[in-house]
């Protein structure tokens, strides 16, 4: 009998997403639901909705002091979103 060389099923699933295509919308996702998360449920409680388009992160706020605050971070935010995803998913954060 042969023996295989084992792979991670999550190194399989991870190269089926890329050669499909999925890659992206799949690092989207889990950006958006890592949000939480990221920024601690206090701001998390103040987010309406959140929506990536043309690698631009949309996110709705009830508060305009939390959305003042947040874009003056928006930079940083920006770059720790993408590595807590390990990819470069978004480009920029518009807070509405």
């Amino acid at each position: 009998m042969r023996k295989q060389q084992a792979e991670r099923l999550g190194d399989i699933i991870y190269q089926f997403l890329r050669e499909e295509g999925l890659e992206t919308p799949y690092n989207e996702f889990r950006l958006i639901e890592s949000w939480p998360e990221v920024m601690g449920q206090g701001i998390a409680n103040y987010t309406a909705d959140l929506q990536i388009r043309n690698r631009v992160l949309y996110v709705r706020l009830r508060s305009s002091v939390i959305r003042a605050e947040l874009m003056a971070a928006r930079r940083n935010l920006v770059y720790k979103l993408n590595n807590y995803i390990g990819a470069q998913v978004i480009d920029n954060i518009v807070f509405q």
